[in-house]
């Protein structure tokens, strides 16, 4: 089974980086334990196209549950512009602190 990466932008202006990491903080209990709902990891992003998030499913499934119409509509509202939202199925990991590459069959 693949893994899914799920890619999620706000064209808003980006922030100091100080004000990057205050509301990142504020948000990451939200995704802290969400461990059984499939999630692996989240990263926040912040850059000169505006701020968002990439996270870690264990599945595509997993990152559909999660990003319901009610969720969206409140990240609308809290950020101001709706959200664009791109799915990843991940079929190879190449990973370098372990030393090998995964392959999904």
């Amino acid at each position: 089974m693949s893994q899914c990466i799920t890619v999620v932008q706000f064209a808003t202006p980006p922030r100091s980086k100080q004000d990057a990491i205050s509301a990142a903080e504020n948000s990451a209990p939200t995704y802290r334990d969400l461990a059984p709902a499939g999630l692996v990891r989240k990263d926040f992003l912040n850059g000169e196209s505006g701020g968002g998030g990439v996270y870690l499913w264990d599945e595509r499934a997993s990152a559909e549950a999660w990003f319901t119409p009610e969720r969206i509509a409140d990240l609308t509202q809290r950020f101001g512009v709706h959200p664009t939202i791109v799915y990843y199925d991940t079929y190879v990991t190449v990973d370098n602190v372990a030393g090998e590459t995964r392959i999904a069959r």
